[in-house]
């Protein structure tokens, strides 16, 4: 299951980041590593940007993004 499926109001815990150079050291970056737990706080009307609370801040990522990240 990847982030962008998940409920919105469940918490998750990261298994995998999918996604090559640029785009995976980016989602790193925003604090999303192996083992973080993710809130999903809010999805926008149409899907895109999906909110969520990462390690204690709120973070809002495009589908594209939550795409590579595999949760469980």
């Amino acid at each position: 299951m990847t982030l962008r499926e998940v409920a919105i109001g469940d918490t998750v815990t990261v298994v995998k980041l999918h996604g090559e150079g640029a785009v995976k050291r980016r989602i790193m970056d925003m604090g999303i590593t192996k083992g973080v737990e993710i809130y999903v706080r809010k999805v926008a009307p149409l899907g895109d940007p999906i909110e969520v609370t990462v390690r204690g801040y709120e973070l809002s990522l495009r589908k594209a993004d939550a795409d590579m990240v595999e949760v469980k």
